[in-house]
């Protein structure tokens, strides 16, 4: 069963219609050929010389039209939906590099020149089959009205259309084996090389990193606004028939909360839609006047100690220590409740630090394992290469932060 596989392999017909495109792209170069041959006998004299040069050249134009992105784009899609795809994950598009040009070149050329040969044999050996088929009855293979070859009658020529069949078969096995010789080609032609597949990871991974960033912010962003939307959304409630100028203030607080989180939500969904933002936010500690007042809104107690110039601050280093203030705020809203909220920035030459204490309230839940937003903090800073703790000390949550930004960085 194993010797008719080929036979009965529908690759082995996905194969052959590769190289009978092959074999059309090639008729192109074919007519040129025809016409450059003869038009360079009276420079070169001789037939043969005339077709050695004709043929440089016919390659030459082959290799040079093989440079177009659409002849490689051609080129990919033929390799993935008839060689069943032997090169999962490539991009066929412009070549960025001239090594992947010239491996691009290489296969083109091999199914351009492959497949000529093998349509020229598809076409003559079925036809041939169709000719002599009835030789053995009629004692003649007739080529054409004019002209005839003259057979034996009977079982003296039966013989000839049998062979004729067999060369088809046999065909079926050249294009089998020759279809599965080009699939090893694309794989070494067009794969990924090693330097190729390592950038590709690289970016992934930059990638990856890219969105665990944005996850990060969108998750302290919105989770501050949603806890400030949360409690002043209580007060108002209770406050609406009582003091309606508290009411109209905590209303406020809710409305800048929630337009804040929408900017930074469509931001950050722009950037994963792989989409530039209409707004990008930028903040950092040069607004951590707002945030206090946001805070202070919600109905914390908020002191905040500004030293240093943290306009010196790089930008990176400002942003993440904005973010951590806000989970800081965030986490005593949620976690304390209304209490006095304590924060200090202090932006010296070489190293900022950032300390934030709160009392923890009541009732106040376990968070010595951390959360979400203490990893998140982790992470951070980790990035940064400072250090942070957290933990309650003396009936207090606190959390101080350090990151080397000056000369020590």
């Amino acid at each position: 069963m194993r010797l008719f596989g080929p036979l009965l392999d529908r690759a082995t017909y996905r194969r052959w219609v590769y190289f009978i495109l092959g074999g059309a792209l090639s008729v192109p170069y074919v007519l040129f050929a025809a016409i450059m041959v003869p038009s360079l006998l009276p420079l070169v004299v001789t037939l043969e010389r005339g077709t050695v040069i004709g043929l440089i050249t016919v390659v030459v134009v082959m290799i040079a039209s093989s440079f177009i992105p659409a002849v490689r784009v051609l080129e990919g899609a033929a390799v993935r939906e008839l060689l069943d795809d032997p090169v999962p994950g490539v991009v066929f598009g412009p070549a960025g590099s001239w090594p992947v040009r010239l491996r691009s070149t290489a296969m083109f050329l091999l199914h351009v020149s492959t497949g000529c040969v093998i349509s020229l044999v598809s076409l003559f050996v079925p036809v041939a089959f169709g000719f002599t088929i009835a030789a053995p009855f009629s004692g003649k293979i007739a080529l054409t009205d004019a002209s005839a070859i003259e057979v034996p009658k009977g079982w003296a020529s039966a013989w000839i259309p049998l062979a004729c069949l067999l060369g088809v078969v046999v065909l079926a096995y050249v294009v089998w084996g020759a279809g599965a010789a080009l699939t090893r080609c694309a794989k070494s032609l067009l794969g990924i090389s090693a330097a190729e597949r390592i950038a590709q990871l690289e970016k992934r991974t930059e990638q990856l990193a890219e969105r665990n960033r944005l996850a990060r912010e969108l998750h302290d962003s919105v989770g501050h606004a949603l806890s400030v939307v949360t409690i002043q959304a209580g007060a108002a409630r209770r406050t609406l028939r009582s003091d309606p100028e508290f009411t109209e203030q905590a209303l406020t607080a809710i409305e800048d909360s929630a337009r804040a989180a929408l900017d930074d939500l469509d931001h950050v969904l722009g950037l994963l839609r792989d989409e530039a933002s209409s707004r990008a936010p930028q903040s950092g500690l040069a607004e951590l006047p707002a945030l206090v007042e946001a805070t202070r809104l919600a109905g914390a107690e908020v002191s905040a100690e500004m030293r240093g110039d943290p306009s010196a601050v790089p930008p990176v280093v400002s942003r993440e220590a904005y973010r951590i203030l806000q989970e800081c705020l965030t986490n005593a809203l949620r976690h304390a409740g209304k209490v006095p909220v304590a924060v200090l920035v202090d932006a010296g030459a070489e190293l900022l630090r950032v300390r934030v204490s709160n009392p923890l309230g009541d009732a106040p839940p376990s968070r010595d394992g951390g959360g979400r937003g203490l990893r998140g903090m982790t992470e951070r800073v980790e990035v940064l290469g400072g250090t942070i703790t957290a933990g309650r000390a003396d009936g207090f949550w606190k959390v101080e932060v350090a990151v080397p930004w000056g000369e020590r960085r």
